[in-house]
């Protein structure tokens, strides 16, 4: 199971689909152009059904096998949604969107899957149904949860479900993978503490929240350190601090801090939600004020099946002749709620040496094409075999 020779043949093609799904990025659900050119392209390919408006602008194609005697459908996943950042790559090809580029990727993953869905339509070398599935909104949207709310899973009977990201500084086209948990719980926290405000030369008549929040920032650190097990992963990052005025001689009445908690337990999520309250409310006490913490629980932790990673790990393996083992990856990613409802696994796929995904200067490399449709295609006819 190699790269595909029809890949190589299909490159230019799959390649200009990919740029232009870059110069043309659209933001979480606003993906009506995207996915209107994905549904036209799968019912070309030959698609038995093709299903629009799915988790708002979500599409599905199915692909029969030659045959369909297991009764099995597995679901390939790619995301279609782009980032709200300004592009500075100087391509020819770059965002003519203002303020929108496709900065991780998401313009190869759906251009991949697309490739992959071409093949399968065209040879059909499997036993059971395949499900491409191409989601909006994952950049902070929570598209694959409002498809699977919208019944997609349960409606398509899919039983299994792939999904692949690719990754810069894993050397081009080649694959890495964990078992169990992976990407991180992402959660959200805004800390408003109040004082009293006045005049900056009288600070004595004041009850300052900027020395409270200052205070905070730093004490927040002590619960990775010293309320989590250090053999287990926690971040607390403090993003944003803001005050009520930005004159120079005003102390204001109130400060509001923003920040993220990763963790890899969903024990953490709850500890780090109480901890960042207990010392926000001490901090605030001890000089007078208070404090208001609202917490909002994100993406849930990305958890890869042990059977199915090893069969990923096995397709990746025969397409770029090795699988590295991934290192535990603190950022988010909302396939953790597919892996929730059903057994599946989550591949990263290397972009070689480019600028890192979210950054205005990123862009994927049309080179890995070949191996992301070889490993998707490789999935669908060893998961559903003809034997």
């Amino acid at each position: 199971m190699p790269i595909k020779n029809r890949f190589a043949e299909l490159l230019p093609e799959i390649t200009a689909w990919r740029r232009d799904l870059h110069r043309h990025p659209e933001i979480l659900f606003d993906t009506h152009r995207t996915a209107g050119l994905v549904a036209a392209r799968l019912r070309d390919f030959g698609c038995d059904e093709v299903v629009e408006g799915i988790g708002r602008t979500g599409v599905v194609g199915l692909i029969h096998g030659r045959r369909t005697l297991s009764g099995r459908t597995i679901g390939l996943r790619a995301d279609m949604d782009a980032l709200p950042i300004r592009e500075a790559t100087g391509l020819d090809y770059a965002s003519a969107t203002e303020g929108a580029m496709h900065a991780c990727g998401h313009d190869g993953h759906t251009a991949m899957l697309l490739g992959a869905a071409r093949y399968l339509a065209e040879t059909r070398n499997f036993d059971g149904t395949v499900a491409v599935i191409f989601q909006p909104a994952e950049e902070g949207g929570g598209g694959g949860r409002e498809m699977i709310e919208d019944g997609m899973l349960d409606r398509f009977g899919i039983a299994e479900v792939y999904g692949m990201h690719n990754w810069p500084g894993i050397p081009l086209g080649r694959f890495a993978i964990r078992p169990g948990p992976f990407f991180a719980a992402t959660d959200q926290f805004r800390l408003v503490l109040r004082g009293r405000g006045g005049h900056a030369a009288k600070p004595h008549e004041t009850c300052d929240p900027t020395v409270m929040g200052a205070q905070a920032v730093m004490a927040l650190q002590s619960v990775v350190s010293r309320n989590c097990d250090p053999v287990e992963q926690m971040v607390i990052s403090v993003t944003s601090f803001e005050t009520a005025s930005t004159a120079y001689n005003v102390i204001p009445p109130h400060v509001t801090l923003k920040g993220t908690v990763r963790t890899l337990e969903e024990g953490n999520r709850d500890l780090a939600e109480r901890r960042i309250g207990e010392i926000a409310r001490g901090i605030a006490a001890t000089f007078g004020g208070q404090a208001d913490l609202d917490y909002w629980r994100g993406y849930p932790v990305m958890a890869n099946a042990a059977e199915e990673t090893v069969h990923a790990a096995e397709v990746a393996t025969a397409v770029a002749g090795d699988c590295a083992e991934a290192p535990l990856i603190m950022g988010g990613e909302d396939f953790a709620y597919l892996l929730q409802e059903r057994p599946g696994a989550y591949i990263l796929l290397g972009n070689g040496d480019s600028a890192p995904v979210h950054h205005p200067e990123y862009d994927f490399n049309d080179e890995a094409i070949p191996a992301g449709c070889s490993w998707w295609v490789g999935i669908a006819e060893a998961r559903l075999p003809l034997g």
